[in-house]
């Protein structure tokens, strides 16, 4: 276990962190229009960010073990597809029902 002082330590620390992070874009640049080409770049981000975080869940997932699951991929294959034609929150829930209903009838 960690001692308490230390948990503190490291929790302030990475508000302040957090806290500059933030602030950098709010704070500083907030009232000011940010240069194209900057603008341009920002728009991929979320792009790139997304696949990263979704593609480790999928292909190798902790709830079996690290053993792609067929049941994972058609439920992400529905979203995509949904995604693709309804849009954000329809994706979502069609991921869902698609995933627990898979995982009740397997």
């Amino acid at each position: 276990m960690i001692a308490d002082s230390d948990f503190w330590i490291v929790t302030i620390a990475l508000g302040i962190g957090t806290f500059l992070i933030r602030f950098s874009f709010l704070g500083i640049l907030g009232g000011r229009s940010l240069p194209g080409w900057l603008t341009l770049h920002l728009k991929y981000v979320g792009v790139a960010v997304f696949p990263a975080l979704v593609m480790p869940q999928l292909v190798w997932p902790a709830a079996t073990g690290g053993v792609t699951d067929p049941t994972r991929l058609i439920a992400a294959a529905a979203t995509i597809l949904v995604g693709l034609r309804f849009g954000v929150i329809w994706s979502i829930v069609a991921g869902m029902a698609a995933l627990y209903s898979l995982q009740y009838i397997l």
